[in-house]
């Protein structure tokens, strides 16, 4: 997302996304990036589609514009020529946790353990990991569960340390390297 409008989201200001065509996030739970690197996890509140000749100025303001002129001629900025008929998605987001205040004395520093994996996995070299680590983290994406992945990988409760241990190198390497940071 542009730094201008990921300014706006989390001021609060905006409070959809507005993509040409239709568009079907994954996820209920997203990670925005803006200016190169992580910045804040967000919730996918709704989802609709529309026609840009649809589109009105309540549309608009969620999407942090005055009006639906002005909407339409920052989405031909970016998109071009629009026809009218084009389908649009309206994403309805709340920020649910800002990467930029972090929360040191929290496990993870405040992060699920699944998203320090995504966001390393993401950002971070695979070459800073090893073979074995890249595992824990790709399983993390997939099951939160620190528990089930030290069964799955170390056939043992009592191994969750290791688990945790990649996960402590992904947030060090994340803050050394300024893609989280800050302190709240």
């Amino acid at each position: 997302m542009r730094k201008i409008y990921a300014d706006a989201l989390l001021s609060g200001l905006k409070k959809a996304t507005i993509r040409l065509g239709i568009v079907k996030p994954k996820y209920k739970e997203l990670i925005l990036h803006s200016d190169g690197k992580p910045i804040a996890k967000v919730l996918v509140k709704n989802v609709y589609y529309k026609r840009i000749y649809e589109l009105n100025d309540e549309d608009a303001v969620k999407d942090g514009f005055s009006s639906v002129h002005e909407l339409l001629r920052d989405l031909e900025r970016i998109y071009g020529k629009l026809p009218l008929d084009a389908y649009v998605t309206i994403m309805e987001l709340e920020v649910l946790e800002r990467f930029d205040r972090i929360k040191p004395q929290d496990p993870y520093y405040g992060l699920k353990p699944v998203d320090v994996a995504r966001i390393a996995l993401r950002y971070l070299d695979k070459q800073m990991f090893s073979e074995e680590e890249l595992k824990i983290l790709y399983e993390l994406t997939r099951s939160s569960s620190i528990r089930a992945i030290a069964l799955k990988h170390y056939g043992d409760l009592n191994k969750r340390y290791l688990v945790r241990r990649v996960l402590r190198k992904a947030i060090k390497l994340l803050l050394d390297r300024g893609l989280i940071g800050g302190v709240s």
